[in-house]
């Protein structure tokens, strides 16, 4: 429902790629919009809370954190990377996709509703299917891992439930 596939810094996603391979994969559809919900999230929230909701359960969009799928934690002398919680600088982390997911969350929390978050839902970041062949390789499993890591420190104070992979 997310939309804004190339909205603040995102990277594609195979889902992007997918549905744009044949009109037949997605009815014609892409998610380029979707639901809009990047652009929308604030009146979701308020329809969400008019509703009486007490949870949302949502997926962070990988390639949005990493648009390269990557995070370079090699370096000690980092200085353009984002600092975690930790204290450790991170390279590769979208610092714009941060702030919508940290704004989504905050806006949830004040409408109290419970955020539930699935860190993956069907859209590894296209660039590790390049480089990798996508989940059959695994590779993968360190940079999943190193995204991981990254929402956890960057909304885990926040978020008490998390979802590993969808479906």
């Amino acid at each position: 429902i997310e939309g804004g596939s190339t909205a603040g810094g995102r990277g594609p996603s195979i889902w992007d790629t997918w549905c744009v391979q044949s009109s037949e994969n997605c009815n014609g559809d892409t998610g380029d919009v979707s639901d809009d919900h990047y652009h929308l999230w604030r009146e979701d929230v308020e329809l969400m809370a008019k509703l009486g909701l007490k949870a949302y359960r949502f997926s962070i969009s990988w390639s949005r954190i990493l648009p390269s799928g990557t995070a370079d934690y090699a370096s000690e002398d980092i200085e353009d990377g984002v600092e975690e919680n930790s204290g450790a600088r991170v390279k590769g982390v979208n610092e714009a996709g941060v702030e919508f997911y940290n704004d989504l969350i905050d806006a949830l929390l004040e409408n109290d509703i419970e955020p539930f978050i699935t860190l993956y839902h069907w859209d590894l970041p296209q660039a590790l299917e390049d480089k990798y062949g996508g989940w059959a390789n695994k590779s993968v499993v360190e940079d999943f891992a190193d995204y991981s890591r990254i929402c956890f420190d960057k909304f885990g104070d926040r978020v008490k439930y998390w979802i590993t992979i969808n479906e």
